[in-house]
């Protein structure tokens, strides 16, 4: 159970980061917003296959 909610939290945030970016810098720029997207989503992905995925 311990493991769910640390992923649930984990992309909950990732969400939330993602969206605040989306509003504080790129509102009216979609491919700037897209390729920041992109971006944040694979640092969270390499950050989740570096720390969190054998724990």
């Amino acid at each position: 159970m311990t493991r769910q909610v640390t992923d649930v939290v984990y992309v909950v945030v990732m969400v939330a980061i993602i969206v605040a970016a989306d509003i504080a810098f790129f509102r009216n720029h979609f491919w700037e917003r897209l390729m920041a997207n992109v971006g944040i989503v694979l640092v969270f992905v390499a950050f989740y296959l570096r720390f969190l995925r054998h724990s």
